[in-house]
């Protein structure tokens, strides 16, 4: 039910609360109803289990999110937005809990009933930590629809031989289905920020796309992307120490990979042949 027309202006809301946006934290509140409604439609069945949202701030998409049937845990960091975010709760009875607390430091596992997915307009400072830090456990989460700055939305969604392409692509996409939603101007948020932002859905795959180990993938995505115009036979050198590998040449050809190779043409699976050869030694 949209109770929505019983809740005042949110730019009411923002003045009557004293609430400007605090840099800082990366907060920058996204007030046009109808995008608001389009990123609450764009996730399936809102009905079911816990919608959580980070950075609620004013409460813009936690109200299209509430007039779409769902029940929300949102954690909200800054204290200035708890008594802002109230009228939600009289809207909406026993649908919105306020979690005052740091995203970084929450399990979101623990959170409400399953399914549980994420809705939220990030806040741009942490908002690759947080996908990050959900992505070490994807089985708690059925789907993750997320507002990033344009520039990591490409990032998350890049194929191989692009200059986007790089870790945080090969991680997502070894996790999850990634697709960019839509492009939001800079002009639809108050403050505006000074990029361009994108919505990305991301859904958690039953199991990782291929074998791997995690942290031994991320290592050898570091080091390849972290030299990214060298050679693999150069950049995947520091893999090395401590390996029972004595030349990067012959790790790489273990793998079927071309040594003289650049980490961004290297596709998903064979970052993850890379990471299994290097976990097992010749």
């Amino acid at each position: 039910m949209d109770n929505r027309q019983n809740l005042p202006p949110l730019r009411e809301v923002i003045s009557q609360y004293g609430l400007s946006a605090n840099k800082a934290l990366g907060q920058h509140f996204l007030l046009d109803s109808n995008l608001t409604d389009r990123i609450a439609r764009s996730v399936d069945d809102l009905s079911s289990g816990t919608t959580i949202e980070i950075g609620p701030g004013p409460g813009g998409l936690t109200r299209s999110l509430l007039a779409g049937g769902a029940s929300i845990i949102a954690v909200e960091k800054d204290s200035r937005f708890a008594k802002a975010l109230e009228p939600l709760q009289d809207a909406y009875p026993g649908r919105l809990e306020i979690l005052k607390d740091d995203a970084l430091n929450l399990d979101i596992s623990s959170l409400g009933e399953a399914p549980r997915r994420v809705v939220s307009n990030l806040p741009y400072n942490v908002g690759t930590e947080l996908l990050l830090l959900w992505l070490r456990d994807t089985s708690a989460l059925t789907s993750l629809t997320l507002m990033f700055q344009r520039e990591v939305a490409a990032r998350i969604t890049a194929p191989a031989n692009t200059k986007a392409y790089g870790r945080l692509s090969v991680i997502c996409q070894w996790l999850c289905d990634a697709e960019i939603l839509f492009h939001v101007n800079p002009q639809a948020f108050t403050p505006p920020p000074a990029v361009d932002s994108t919505v990305v859905r991301l859904t958690p795959l039953p199991t990782p796309r291929f074998p791997a180990d995690r942290t031994t993938l991320e290592r050898v995505t570091a080091a390849g992307f972290g030299q990214r115009r060298k050679m693999l036979r150069q950049s995947l050198m520091p893999l090395l120490q401590g390996s029972p590998w004595n030349l990067t040449e012959t790790l790489c050809r273990h793998c079927d990979i071309d040594p003289t190779a650049r980490a961004e043409t290297l596709s998903l699976e064979q970052f993850c042949r890379l990471a299994v050869a290097l976990k097992a030694g010749p």
